[in-house]
């Protein structure tokens, strides 16, 4: 009787085993129709498997009818039927979810077209209704909504000026790269005012890498990296019209066109921005500069194939500012008021890309760019022009195969700073030149785990060569838990022109040392994520990473007693190195961020006052925004708390919060109005110490730590053409 009961337990075991089929289910983005990696395969609240990176889930299935449901953040949820052992191969698209939190969202910088929630390179996106809503709350370019992403640090240098840098984990700007659709953009001479002469309007998303990636784009992006990914035509015409006007005398006009047929298509963008002087806090010197200021970009898309694109564009832009003392800003000086500081700039920029599909998904692509660079320094003891060069070149190729994706590239990078006859300056023309290679390799290990490693070797004309090694993994535990980790080297090149976190003045600025090296570092990041959705529309995505940045023979800025500024390599390593935590929700219509950065950041070659001035320890964002449609309004409230940080002399800044608030109405399908209020509370540095020191005729500004404009509201109106 055993023997008859165990043959019939195997024989059921047999069925069931020959009752199982392999089931094999592709999933499409219907927009594109590329694979969609990341999305769940779920029967009965069971997770059967995931996609992987070509958009295929494989699993097992007895014969039978089933009905499966296909989720993914950013996607509308669908249902499907299969029929096992009738049907055993299935495609199906999915359609993106507009209400969605995050946006179905492909990443340029990762240079291998993976969604953003599926890579393991950490990337933050601000995307097309971020850039639509701050083009009608600061026209004229993008500093205030990079401040508001947590671990980023908008740093104003110049008070007399207004200039300012981007800043990243609590490194100086110097060590942030920024590039446009993956061409540098601003550095040394060339950087002043760099990231206040790019409007929103003329974008489709801004790309933001916390941590190193000079393995992906050379040299500079030790602390991180902005890339700015121009907007492209569509089938359509497209045309957004935008005034704004302030209470404080900034009135801008920015216009954006574009349309396409099947072989041409174009962009343009026109921007105007006119500011008068202001002194806010009536100490006799401007806190905001004169300013006129002016921007032109077009490009022309050709399209001779359907697997080819050709692009041609170029930029005009140029800036006018004056600042300082506002007797002589009226025209009236006199032998008491005699100090100003007028910046003139013309910055000029040819690019050309070439993309060329080759089957299978691998693609070509060169990029290349050139752009000429005049700066004007005038002020009451001194007048100096320049210009600075730069050029960029690259050609890459992109190969998928199966599990894999392997780009593969060569680039060659320079600037040349020229003096122009003008007052005398200790610096000398000089140029930097370098050549590159690198290469990536993404693995989609399982259907839930990506591994991605990387090599650069770049070769300096001046400063030798250097070897760039990076890692990194992603693995989603299951639909709602997901970890990334990564590891990377990076490197700068000893620029005196690079950005600081005050304006040297160029008279005082020295060469660099012929025996002055360059910085290198070496980067780690960590984090965890959650993601959940329930209802109809709510949504929570929670990251959390933990951060750490260490550069070697940094270079650092001494002033002497004379005034005048040297550079020199430290002994020992700066540190930078924290968490930040950011959330994201859609609750009830209700879409809230709110996020959190602690850093600690320290000079190890310091004996004592290690700490990096103007640097936060904590700092801390949110924002909230409803739209009621029925109404057509949309209103939002954001605010910052950034606490106190150390002087240079060691001294403690307080704590401060600012407060923001919009409210917009859509007056039809074609025109919206938008009221908005920036630091409703009115907190200005000068409430709490002077701006300068010294005397009306020779004054010393004090570096920046807090706003100096005080509180502002404007109105814009946006017409769609």
């Amino acid at each position: 009787m055993n023997k008859l009961l165990i043959a019939i337990a195997f024989t059921f075991l047999n069925l069931y085993s020959f009752g199982q089929n392999q089931v094999s289910v592709k999933v499409l983005d219907s927009t594109t129709s590329s694979g969609l990696s990341g999305v769940s395969v779920v029967l009965k609240n069971k997770t059967l498997s995931i996609t992987d990176s070509l958009g295929v889930a494989k699993f097992q299935l007895p014969n039978g009818q089933f009905t499966l449901t296909l989720s993914s953040v950013g996607f509308v949820t669908k249902k499907m039927i299969v029929n096992v052992p009738e049907q055993l191969t299935y495609n199906i698209q999915i359609s993106p979810d507009e209400s969605a939190l995050e946006e179905v969202t492909i990443i340029s910088s990762s240079r291998n077209n993976q969604r953003i929630e599926n890579s393991p390179l950490k990337v933050e996106v601000l995307g097309r209704e971020e850039m639509e809503e701050e083009n009608t709350i600061k026209p004229a370019n993008i500093a205030s909504i990079l401040g508001d992403v947590s671990g980023v640090q908008i740093q104003q240098s110049s008070a007399v000026s207004g200039n300012a840098n981007v800043r990243i984990q609590g490194l100086d700007g110097r060590y942030t790269q920024i590039l446009r659709d993956g061409l540098p953009l601003f550095d040394g001479f060339s950087g002043g005012f760099g990231i206040l002469s790019i409007p929103p309007l003329d974008l489709k998303q801004v790309e933001l890498i916390k941590g190193s990636a000079s393995t992906l784009y050379g040299g500079g992006a030790i602390g991180g990296l902005v890339n700015i990914i121009s907007r492209k035509p569509n089938f359509h015409q497209e045309g957004t019209l935008t005034l704004n006007r302030s209470t404080l005398n900034e009135s801008n006009v920015n216009v954006f066109l574009s349309n396409r047929n099947k072989s041409i298509g174009y962009t343009f963008f026109g921007g105007y921005m006119h500011q008068k002087a202001m002194d806010v806090n009536k100490d006799g010197f401007s806190d905001l500069p004169y300013t006129k200021s002016w921007v032109a970009h077009g490009r022309i898309f050709i399209y001779p194939t359907d697997k080819t694109t050709i692009t041609v564009g170029f930029t005009e832009n140029r800036d006018q500012r004056n600042g300082g003392d506002m007797v002589v800003l009226n025209n009236k000086p006199n032998a008491l008021n005699q100090f100003f500081e007028n910046n003139t700039t013309n910055r000029h920029t040819g690019e050309l890309f070439f993309e060329q599909q080759l089957g299978n998904k691998k693609k070509i692509e060169f990029k290349g760019s050139l752009s000429s660079f005049d700066r004007t320094i005038f002020t009451s003891t001194h007048n100096f022009k320049g210009n600075q060069l730069n050029y960029y070149s690259e050609l890459s190729l992109l190969v998928p195969y199966k599990t894999n994706n392997l780009v593969a590239g060569i680039n060659v990078v320079g600037d040349q700073f020229t003096k122009k006859p003008s007052d005398y300056i200790p610096l000398n023309n000089y140029s930097n030149n370098t050549l590159g290679f690198f290469i990536q390799h993404t693995w989609t290990i399982k259907e839930n785990t990506t591994f991605e490693a990387g090599m650069r070797q770049d070769f300096h004309n001046r400063y030798g060569n250097f070897f760039l090694p990076r890692a990194a993994i992603f693995h989603r535990m299951n639909e709602h838990w997901a970890t990334r980790w990564g590891v990377g080297a990076g490197y700068k090149t000893p620029n005196p022109l690079a950005p600081q976190t005050t304006d040297f003045s160029i008279q005082n600025i020295q060469p660099m040392p012929t025996t002055i090296t360059g910085e290198h570092s070496l980067g780690y990041n960590a984090e965890i994520n959650y993601k959940t959705n329930w209802g109809k529309g709510n949504e929570v995505f929670i990251n959390h990473a933990f951060f750490l940045t260490s550069i070697n023979n940094p270079i650092i800025a001494t002033t002497q007693t004379s005034g005048n500024i040297i550079f020199s390599n430290a002994s020992k390593p700066l540190v930078s190195q924290g968490l930040d935590t950011y959330i994201r929700a859609v609750l009830s219509g209700w879409e809230l961020y709110v996020g959190y950065t602690y850093t600690i950041a320290k000079r190890t070659y310091l004996l004592q006052n290690q700490f990096m001035p103007l640097t936060p320890k904590n700092r801390m964002a949110f924002t909230i925004v409803k739209e009621l449609e029925k109404q057509h309004i949309r209103f939002g409230l954001e605010g910052s708390y950034s606490g106190y940080q150390y002087r240079q002399d060691a001294t403690k800044t307080t704590g401060y919060l600012f407060a923001a608030a919009l409210v917009e109405k859509k007056l039809n399908n074609h025109v919206s109005v938008v009221l908005n209020g920036e630091n409703l509370l009115d907190f200005r540095q000068s409430r709490k110490e002077a701006l300068y020191s010294g005397s009306i005729s020779n004054p010393v500004f004090n570096p920046l730590w807090a706003p100096i404009d005080g509180r502002v509201i404007n109105l814009a109106v946006r017409m769609k053409l």
